[in-house]
């Protein structure tokens, strides 16, 4: 089963004093099972990001314990630096990476936050995920003023009341916690020493003055060199070369270009590949003609279903010992995913077994398309496995916020609806791989036709038990236009699939001389 991890992204309000960060970082990784993948800092922001990984529980006390060491080494009173800052452990935001759901995340945030105030005196405000309330959703809106001008504000005006902790600041100062997707931070350097133009072109871009949705921007002046600092919260809608290429229309305006750019910790490798695609215009690309990608698809995809030809014991075999548990995940819809991710190896093995014979030269090229779709479809559906019991836990998890918590329904009907995706999605597959079980029973190896009839039956079998879990789902869904939508899908699915597997049973008794009914 896959790992729980959750990856946390502390900033702190220090970088001029390298016993300072080290210090902190030995707090992190002091704790067993959480790693330190990324430090970066900044002199003239005068602040250090670290990125750290591990499990929630491991994640959530090396956390803690680098809080308190910051508050124990950083003054806010004696700090100066270019970014905007509240504290000296600044934000804190969890991001959910496998065997993770986001609503866990924000339990992480909010446990933390509770703590931080209890045991350290520091006031805590939750952000993004975890804000109690849509006015706090911005980290922008929470540290408006920074730290002197919440300091001079928080005992006096109950909008600046912290959720966890005093009303009052301590050389500390505050500290904001969250749960949030995977942010870039991303920094673009202007050929001038004019902060002026930097800051005009953060407000052309910036959505919250009318520019780039998912882009936050500050105008700076970074080692004599006018920047322009963003976080960009959603890469895929608003691709880092949409930025990059606006920041330089913009810069041609006012008579500069672009020196360089920086990123801030780490970046999904999606985001620069998105960013080639862009710029060389790859209209028809996909993300399998990566090479790497490619390789780590074979290779997840070949490891991670049993492969043993020995029977499967609760030893070697551990999704079948927790299917078997009291525990109410993994359930049906894991159990369709992983019969489609069988059904997808057997006709797998009927192209190797085609593959090479001389007798099957003409079908050469075609069961090597199906190999290789049915490998990937094999890796995909054994992700899908862990994807449709984080999608139950992430419906529990909305049922169990407070009854009186105003974003309870709304939560509760996205994770439905979440919930009945995962597994049409695993019902979309399951077609493919019947699709390619035709493929492989008309033209594949002839000795090894029952096993093409098999990896078709239990992509039958998948389809099912992921139409009963679909079929569950909606009858929870408030919007029946989306629920009529998603059962409208699956019909037609179910009748796709009937013709395939009639299309099978025809090439077995032609070919195999096999009676199925």
């Amino acid at each position: 089963m896959t790992t729980a991890l959750v990856e946390c992204v502390p900033n702190f309000s220090e970088a001029r004093r390298p016993e300072v960060i080290a210090a902190i970082i030995a707090e992190i990784t002091a704790v067993e099972g959480v790693h330190v993948l990324d430090q970066h800092s900044d002199p003239d922001h005068n602040r250090t990001v670290v990125t750290l990984v591990g499990t929630p529980a491991g994640v959530e006390a090396a956390t803690f314990q680098a809080i308190a060491k910051a508050a124990e080494l950083i003054n806010l009173d004696e700090h100066s630096g270019e970014h905007p800052r509240l504290g000296a452990t600044d934000v804190v935001p969890f991001i959910p990476i496998s065997g993770v759901t986001m609503a866990e995340c924000v339990e992480i945030a909010k446990r933390l936050g509770e703590r931080v105030a209890t045991e350290l005196n520091i006031p805590v405000y939750l952000y993004e995920e975890a804000a109690a309330s849509s006015d706090r959703r911005n980290l922008a809106k929470i540290r408006k003023g920074e730290y002197e001008g919440l300091k001079a504000t928080i005992s006096t005006d109950s909008e600046r009341a912290p959720d966890f902790g005093p009303h009052e600041l301590g050389p500390a100062g505050a500290t904001v916690i969250g749960a949030r997707e995977f942010l870039v931070a991303y920094n673009v350097y202007l050929t001038t020493n004019d902060l002026k133009i930097a800051q005009k072109i953060a407000k052309t871009v910036r959505h919250s003055s009318g520019g780039l949705r998912y882009v936050k921007a500050l105008g700076l002046l970074v080692e004599g060199q006018a920047q322009v600092s963003m976080n960009l919260t959603n890469y895929r809608k608003t691709p880092i070369a949409l930025v990059v290429e606006t920041i330089r229309r913009e810069a041609q305006r006012y008579g500069v270009g672009i020196s360089h750019s920086e990123l801030v910790g780490l970046i999904p490798q999606d985001a620069l590949t998105d960013a080639a695609v862009w710029y060389t215009q790859l209209d028809l690309f996909e993300s399998d003609q990566i090479l790497e990608n490619k390789l780590f698809s074979a290779q997840e995809a070949a490891t991670s279903l049993p492969t043993d030809p020995v029977p499967h014991t609760a030893e070697n075999c551990p999704f079948l010992e927790d299917l078997a548990s009291g525990d109410p995940t993994p359930g049906g819809g894991s159990a369709a995913a992983f019969s489609a991710a069988m059904g997808a190896g057997l006709v797998a093995m009927v192209a190797r077994l085609t593959l090479g014979r001389k007798k099957y030269v003409d079908a050469e090229n075609q069961m090597q398309a199906v190999l290789e779709q049915a490998e990937i479809l094999r890796s995909e559906l054994s992700a899908a496995v862990e994807a449709d019991s984080a999608a139950f836990m992430e419906v529990m998890a909305a049922f169990k916020r407070p009854k009186d918590d105003p974003d309870r329904p709304e939560m509760i009907q996205q994770a439905t609806l979440h919930a009945a995706q995962v597994p049409l999605s695993v019902a979309r597959k399951a077609c493919r791989v019947l699709e390619l079980a035709a493929q492989a029973a008309e033209v594949g190896n002839s000795n090894a036709i029952t096993d093409a009839g098999t990896g078709a039956a239990l992509a039958v079998a998948a389809l099912k038990g992921a139409s009963y879990n679909v079929d569950i789902n909606t009858l929870g869904l408030a919007d029946k236009t989306k629920a009529k939508a998603l059962i409208a899908e699956l019909e037609s699915l179910n009748e796709h699939a009937f013709q395939l597997k009639t299309q099978i049973d025809k090439h077995l008794a032609e070919r195999g001389g096999l009676s199925v009914g």
